[in-house]
């Protein structure tokens, strides 16, 4: 009879890890997320197989598994304290995330919200550095990303790069902001082609380009307050 394979000498798609990197933690079992967690099993079954034995007898219910005391995991063959602890810290933790509060990150509603984001962080820069801003549908911010730094023109700016962090992120919407030094927030000729070229690429990707903002200390320029998307 042939004995019981190690998880490491399981086949490479079904072992939880490598599952887990290659398809999302949404693709695991319940069984297949603590099995990770505790590493190893018992002589006779695998760390999986032994959190779904586990699992069966508390009706595969993680609320009632989190009601269980250290003392009581222990009473399994193959889980120590070590082990127990990890199980209900595990538990405890998915506890507190769906009594908090949803964090509320920004939303950019108009280009003043856009402007008043990066003023504390570009307004005293000595050279034009350029940043993209990446939005989820409701546009609230995802992550601000710098794309240039210390051009002369806008032109340093790669539209592929600028999409590529897009995608990362899962952003259906960005917007572009850049400073000018000299206080002028009039757009140059390279602004205004860099816009179209970002527009019109961001479109191919379904991704919208809400607004492209020039910004000076204490005044900016906006291409949507303009129509000039």
């Amino acid at each position: 009879m042939m004995g019981r394979l190690a998880i490491t000498q399981w086949a490479p798609e079904d072992r939880p890890r490598e599952k887990m990197l290659r398809h999302g933690a949404s693709a695991l079992s319940n069984a297949e997320l603590l099995g990770i967690l505790i590493g190893s099993g018992n002589a006779e079954q695998s760390a999986v197989e032994l959190m779904r034995t586990i699992l069966e007898r508390y009706h595969n219910n993680l609320g009632q598994l989190g009601k269980t005391s250290i003392d009581e995991l222990c009473t399994y063959k193959g889980i120590g304290k070590a082990k127990a602890v990890t199980i209900a810290a595990a538990l405890e933790l998915g506890r507190r995330r769906k009594e908090e509060t949803p964090f509320e990150t920004n939303c950019m509603t108009c280009s003043t919200d856009i402007y008043d984001y990066f003023h504390p962080l570009m307004c005293d820069l000595a050279v034009e550095e350029c940043y993209v801003l990446l939005l989820n549908n409701a546009h609230r911010v995802l992550q601000h990303v710098r794309v240039s730094v210390g051009g002369l023109t806008l032109a340093a700016v790669d539209v592929r790069l600028v999409l590529r962090e897009a995608l990362l992120q899962k952003a259906t919407a960005i917007a572009l902001c850049h400073n000018h030094p000299s206080g002028n927030v009039r757009p140059s000729s390279e602004d205004i082609r860099l816009t179209t070229r970002l527009r019109q690429a961001a479109e191919v990707m379904n991704i919208r380009l809400i607004d492209h903002i020039i910004l000076a200390d204490g005044n900016y320029y906006s291409f949507a307050d303009e129509n000039k998307l």
